[in-house]
């Protein structure tokens, strides 16, 4: 399976792609998508960078899916509302490129990469170097979106045994109401 990290951002948007085959995690390709050729005043240009850029990802290394962070609310309630318009890009060209999309807390991201919630992005840099093999630490951008990628990897393995335990279940066992087998 193929997956394709975002970290989505309205200046750098990160991404990160990785092959997973079983436990195993092997580096595919990472970077950043920049609107800074953009006038910053044009917020809907800099969107479409942003689409076209993770569209040009997607169809460059063929993800099977995606994963995706969910925007925290900062102290500025300007800076939240232009980062969610930043994801809200990423995540249509996501979909329009007929890729399923994950979505995951940063908080969820590091513990899952560093085991600890409130990393520092250098730990996460580091992390990721370490899990994937890298010769050097990546960008901040792509290692928070390598990151998700790491994330989903070990959520999927759960999220696929959980849902083959409930179909188990649900053929070994009957459910009764007022008397009627469903």
């Amino acid at each position: 399976m193929r997956i394709l990290g975002i970290d989505p951002g309205l200046r750098s948007t990160g991404f990160g792609v990785v092959d997973v085959d079983g436990p195993r995690l092997f580096y595919v390709a990472s970077g950043t998508i920049k609107t800074d050729n953009v006038d910053a005043g044009s917020l809907p240009a800099r969107l479409k960078v942003i689409f076209d850029g993770v569209r040009e990802v997607a169809a460059r290394y063929q993800p099977q899916c995606a994963s995706v962070e969910i925007v925290f609310v900062n102290v500025n309630p300007q800076s939240t509302l232009l980062l969610g318009q930043a994801r809200g890009a990423a995540i249509t060209a996501l979909v329009s490129s007929n890729i399923e999309v994950a979505e995951y807390t940063a908080l969820q991201v590091k513990k899952a990469v560093v085991g600890q919630g409130k990393a520092r992005k250098e730990q996460v840099q580091e992390m990721v170097s370490r899990l994937l093999g890298l010769p050097v630490r990546p960008s901040k951008d792509a290692a928070d979106a390598l990151a998700l990628t790491v994330c989903h990897a070990h959520a999927a393995r759960s999220f696929a045994a959980i849902e083959l335990a409930t179909q188990r279940a649900r053929k070994t066992q009957a459910q009764y109401k007022a008397g009627r087998s469903y």
